[in-house]
């Protein structure tokens, strides 16, 4: 096939997760021509006619989405498909509203919440409702994603704090900014593929935090994310196991993953991020419809684990778009 792979526009400056998602586009398209497809590499122009122009030209026969951030705004993302679809193009991933849907996450928190899916308390500025003294919680983005601005000093256990956290992100970073009740405990990323029978469950890996000293909140952050010499990226490891090990909790995480994509509308892939608190009750923290697809990152890591290479991932995805 001819594979249009469309990405972010990432200038020579970016931070490291812009500039991942140049370098996995890279990859994807490397690995379609090493699979005898013709794979092409073109920047997102928010301008439909530019993108109507650049399908056109290019005969694609699918369009590969790595569009995460438009305008240096993730909330912008669901501009890409939304133009796919005024083309009648087919593309991999999830469409437009299912997007800016689980892209709000209070909002998507709301409607998972109203359908009976667990998820943690929250709150929102300017007036914190439901906020509870002395409990621990975490200020994140409600829009943007690669766990922007999350460090240590998001944890607040007072509306005081709170508050100034979320000032302080909004005014560095700009955006919405909400609180999020930490659940002390066990996290999982949950990758998920679409075939022909619905969602399939890769198999859940546990991130672990080794040797963190007392006290350091455990929380998958920026530092560990993005840079590789940080002792947060050295001492969050990834571990496969769990269907073996704890299959009663594995089916939970599964089945409450799939609920949730059905529920946001997503299509193609997508990843659903727990914690699992010491009662053992899973908690869904977000459903991200543009999980990171780079060869080193926990899909792929996923997708090797079920005995997949990373050129059979990106023919699945290619397929689940397909069929759409």
């Amino acid at each position: 096939m001819r594979v249009l792979i469309i990405h972010s526009v990432v200038s020579a400056d970016a931070p490291p997760e812009d500039r991942d998602t140049l370098l996995t586009a890279r990859a994807i398209a490397e690995t379609l021509r090493g699979a005898g497809h013709t794979a092409m590499l073109a920047p997102f122009d928010i301008a439909p006619e530019a993108t109507h122009a650049l399908v056109k030209q290019s005969q694609a026969d699918i369009v590969f989405n790595m569009v995460e951030t438009a305008l240096d705004c993730d909330g912008l993302a669901a501009a890409a498909p939304a133009i796919f679809d005024q083309l009648g193009v087919a593309y991999t991933g999830s469409g437009a509203a299912s997007i800016m849907l689980a892209g709000d996450k209070p909002l998507a928190k709301a409607v998972m919440r109203a359908a009976g899916l667990p998820t943690p308390d929250w709150a929102v500025r300017p007036l914190w409702r439901g906020l509870r003294e002395g409990a621990a919680y975490v200020v994140k983005s409600a829009t943007e994603d690669a766990s922007l601005a999350l460090d240590d000093q998001s944890i607040a256990t007072t509306r005081e704090a709170v508050a100034a956290r979320a000032e302080f992100c909004a005014e560095r970073h700009g955006g919405r900014w909400f609180a999020e009740a930490y659940i002390e405990g066990r996290e999982y990323n949950v990758a998920l593929i679409e075939d022909a029978t619905g969602w399939l469950v890769l198999p859940i890996p546990e991130m672990r935090f080794e040797e963190w000293p007392a006290g350091k909140p455990r929380i998958v952050g920026y530092r560990a994310k993005w840079d590789e010499r940080s002792f947060e990226s050295r001492r969050t490891t990834r571990a496969f196991g769990l269907e073996r090990e704890e299959p009663v909790l594995a089916a939970s995480l599964a089945g409450l993953a799939r609920r949730a994509c059905a529920l946001i509308g997503l299509s193609g892939y997508a990843r659903a991020d727990f914690r699992v608190d010491a009662a053992g009750s899973p908690m869904i923290l977000e459903i991200n419809p543009n999980p990171c697809l780079a060869p080193d990152a926990g899909f792929a890591a996923a997708a090797e684990a079920a005995g997949w290479s990373y050129a059979d991932l990106m023919e699945r995805i290619l397929d689940a778009a397909l069929r759409k």
